[in-house]
């Protein structure tokens, strides 16, 4: 049986262009995929990435997350507006346009915690702007930046082995 830190709990952050969740919860991707939609927006990037049933020849029970969800949702907001910031206008949509739609109008990072099964979303990304370029390339960088430094952290349990014999593994 899977121990639960104190400091693995659900939290949710909220800012006009960023939606962050950390929750124990089924991810329902619809509801990401509606919290970034936008008038002016003619895409929207999604990444859902889920729970596989392998890892190196070895059969996958089931993933479990833990965070430390103070800080990680501190992170994973400070992700999601660098990414806003940072992310390039569009050949479609001159620097020099006043009153200009930004390049990514919202974006939405949900990640589970606690057991994840196989087949279910782990993490749910969903990124809005005016042109798909723009929305792709965001909706990367945020996977990555909140591989690489969001305080979470994942055990992978296979079939056949000792339970107790997980290993914490970063969320890389």
């Amino acid at each position: 049986m899977a121990l639960t830190s104190p400091a693995s709990v659900d939290a949710f952050l909220e800012s006009p262009q960023a939606i962050c969740a950390l929750t124990h919860d089924r991810i329902d991707v619809q509801a990401v995929i509606a919290s970034v939609q936008d008038d002016a927006a003619g895409a929207t990037a999604t990444f859902i990435g889920t729970t596989r049933n392998s890892f190196k020849g070895k059969i996958v029970t089931r993933l479990e997350y833990q965070a430390y969800s103070k800080i990680a949702i501190k992170t994973m907001a400070d992700i999601a507006n660098t990414a806003i910031e940072s992310a390039s206008c569009s050949q479609h949509q001159p620097s020099t346009v006043s009153g200009k739609v930004p390049s990514v109008i919202r974006c939405a990072i949900h990640h589970r915690l606690g057991t994840v099964p196989v087949g279910e979303p782990s993490i749910v990304i969903a990124v809005s702007s005016p042109h798909r370029k723009e929305a792709f390339v965001a909706c990367e960088e945020i996977l990555e930046e909140v591989k690489r430094k969001a305080q979470i952290w994942k055990r992978e349990y296979y079939e056949g082995e000792d339970e107790n014999e997980a290993e914490w593994k970063e969320n890389a």
